[in-house]
């Protein structure tokens, strides 16, 4: 079985991941698996540019092949904010219920469009590095609505299933996510590749 590095250690992330990786004989691994503490710094003003630096400052610590994603909400009546700063929107530290009843009041009124956009990075054992991005398009609903999922899920209405991502099944999530589509292009990727050597064993 393969073992890769997943540049997250963010638990909701790692359960996402290895629920899409491991039927496909990977094993993952997290920041929380590896014993040195690397510093990353998200200094990008994209989700393309911040992906690729944790994926690229891992690789480069650590010598192996590395994913990593960067991925946030936008919404276009707040001219696609929280965007890159979805994790630090209102404060690291401020829960996702007053966050995301923020942007429900934020939103009274106006246009209700949004879109979760996600962008994997994977920087292969020998420094190759390649992007995969994924949107998926919805609205913000009108109240905090279902208990699974994370972050901005439960705000995310999504029309053809006519609820929000936070209630439905990881698996019914995971078929039409930004980060189920982003990770299925590179899965496809990795799978023409037929890469031997692109895990790293910790």
């Amino acid at each position: 079985m393969k073992e890769i590095l997943i540049a997250t250690g963010n638990a909701h992330k790692v359960e996402e991941f290895k629920t899409m990786l491991e039927p496909l004989g990977f094993c993952v691994k997290s920041l929380k698996d590896i014993k040195e503490k690397i510093e990353i710094h998200e200094t990008g003003k994209t989700f393309e540019e911040n992906s690729m630096i944790k994926a690229m400052t891992l690789h480069q610590a650590l010598g192996c092949a590395v994913m990593a994603d960067d991925s946030g909400l936008e919404v276009d009546a707040l001219d696609n904010a929280p965007g890159v700063y979805s994790a630090r929107f209102m404060g690291e530290d401020t829960s996702y219920d007053i966050k995301n009843q923020y942007i429900i009041d934020a939103v009274q009124g106006k246009e209700r469009g949004a879109q979760f956009v996600c962008v994997i990075s994977y920087v292969e054992k020998d420094g190759k590095a390649t992007s995969y991005k994924g949107i998926v398009r919805g609205e913000i609903n009108d109240c905090i609505l279902g208990n699974k999922g994370f972050g901005y899920d439960p705000i995310f209405y999504y029309p053809p299933y006519g609820t929000t991502l936070a209630n439905v099944s990881e698996e019914m999530k995971n078929a039409v996510s930004h980060r189920g589509i982003a990770l299925r292009k590179l899965v496809d990727y990795l799978k023409e590749q037929n890469e031997n050597d692109s895990c790293c064993t910790l």
